[in-house]
């Protein structure tokens, strides 16, 4: 992640100037301890007062006791969907900003967290100043693309592993739902991940 200053950080001076000396209250929700850790740290470092949460059932306890102004939430949490977070934090705070984040991402997903009220979908590993972009954008209009956007072949990737999680890491059964031939889908598995 970088620690360069991004170009929303003179707004959220001017936010947390306005509001609250520490800076505006953020929930962050994520399973992943080490991306929350790091992610956490990154945005105290630009303003903001980070609360993290590891689980669906955390998150909601968190968006009834600190009032949050921003949120950045994992799609899939082990414990249920973001988008629930997403919808109790709109029905609490509707002036909250609210970006998702996720490892599996497709456009119907995307669809229904900006339906369930997200500004913004982020692939991850997202950079922090990717989400404070995301975050800050002002407007109808769509933040500027990420400085490094994932590859078209991470993106496939990701994709195939995400139906090949959906099938119980069944292999004939993913082939099938892909449309792809077994033996391809098995020399995909085999190899890591294409680089970012």
């Amino acid at each position: 992640m970088s620690d360069d200053a991004p170009e929303g950080g003179a707004q959220l001076g001017a936010l947390a100037a306005a509001g609250n000396e520490s800076g505006p209250n953020l929930l962050l929700c994520d399973d992943d301890a080490p991306l929350r850790r790091s992610l956490e740290r990154a945005l105290e470092r630009r303003g903001f007062r980070v609360y993290g949460a590891e689980s669906l059932r955390e998150g909601y306890n968190l968006a009834h006791s600190i009032k949050p102004e921003y949120a950045v939430i994992d799609l899939r949490l082990e414990d249920g969907s973001g988008i629930d977070l997403v919808k109790r934090l709109r029905e609490l705070h509707p002036k909250c900003r609210i970006v998702i984040l996720t490892g599996y991402g497709n456009i119907a997903t995307a669809v229904a967290a900006v339906k369930a009220g997200a500004v913004d979908y982020l692939a991850k590993p997202a950079d922090a100043d990717d989400v404070i972009n995301a975050l800050l954008a002002s407007g109808s209009g769509l933040p500027p693309p990420p400085a490094n956007p994932m590859s078209a072949d991470r993106v496939r990737w990701e994709h195939i592993q995400r139906v090949f999680e959906q099938c119980n890491r069944n292999v004939s059964e993913t082939a099938r739902r892909l449309n792809m031939h077994r033996r391809t889908l098995q020399r995909i598995l085999n190899k890591r991940a294409p680089r970012e």
